[in-house]
């Protein structure tokens, strides 16, 4: 499934033409706070810094590049709650 999704995903330049962390690790991460419930600050270390992460996730919220995955046929096994990725990507608790 991964690699059908690999293409919905935004480049792997970050800002300031810095590469951007693994989007798999990410997209890990980002699971681990929805499936928790546990503010970014609680994420483990394992995942990277919280604080890019958080970034990284509201920046992807506004391009809608959640809804573009959502919107994939290939991503009916996601149990994704796009509600609630908009509730993260305005505060982090």
């Amino acid at each position: 499934m991964w690699d059908k999704l690999a293409p919905l995903l935004p480049e792997h330049m970050g800002k300031r033409s810095r590469p951007s962390a693994d989007s798999r690790t990410f997209i890990d991460a980002v699971f681990w706070v929805l499936r928790t419930g546990a503010p970014w600050r609680d994420l483990p270390p394992d995942y990277g810094n919280w604080n890019s992460i958080a970034k990284r996730f509201r920046r992807w919220v506004k391009r809608g590049v959640w809804e573009g995955i959502l919107a994939s046929p290939y991503c009916g096994e996601c149990f994704l709650d796009f509600e609630a990725m908009e509730r993260y990507s305005h505060k982090i608790r």
